[in-house]
């Protein structure tokens, strides 16, 4: 999909069947160290191609991160190979490839992962993002999570905006 190589979204919509897919593998990533990661940006003018997963590795556990519409998100593991070309662009103007620029995320290289949390948008007024989750990275340097930002990924750092309700995941093989 995307000429992206490996990548087959599996897109779930709701805390309730993300936690159970996915939680316990998230909560497991706790205590690995964030080794790499990559995104999609366009060769010309480097700009990031949010609708594209982003891919976090944690000492060889690669997590892949894609959001979709208002509601759904895609967690796959191990899947993507970001080191192949991305093809079937031929007919756009700009040529995606894999990078691992990122200011936001740089920071959190070498980093040990000490909580995963989904985090839940529950704004005290009504909005069509109600529901919509984001992924939350926590380590002792700070933290950063991948929200939908409406159809493609949004990445932000630090403290999550209060509207969203935390549910931690736990760390390590620790139970939450």
């Amino acid at each position: 999909m995307m000429g992206i190589s490996g990548f087959e979204p599996a897109f779930l919509v709701g805390l309730k069947a993300t936690r159970e897919e996915h939680g316990p593998g998230l909560a497991a990533l706790g205590g690995r160290r964030l080794t790499g990661f990559a995104i999609v940006r366009f060769i010309e003018d480097g700009d990031w191609y949010a609708e594209c997963p982003v891919v976090l590795d944690f000492d060889g556990v690669q997590v892949e991160i894609n959001h979709s519409k208002f509601d759904e998100l895609s967690i796959s593991w191990n899947t993507i190979d970001a080191t192949a070309a991305i093809t079937g662009w031929e007919w756009f103007e700009l040529t995606p490839a894999w990078s691992s620029i990122d200011e936001r995320l740089e920071p959190f290289i070498g980093q040990k992962l000490r909580e995963v949390a989904l985090l839940e948008w529950r704004p005290s007024r009504r909005d069509v993002a109600a529901g919509t989750l984001a992924v939350e990275f926590v380590f002792d340097a700070g933290r950063f999570h991948i929200a939908n930002a409406l159809d493609e990924n949004s990445i932000e750092v630090g403290e999550a905006h209060p509207e969203w309700v935390r549910h931690r995941l736990g760390y390590g093989t620790q139970p939450d």
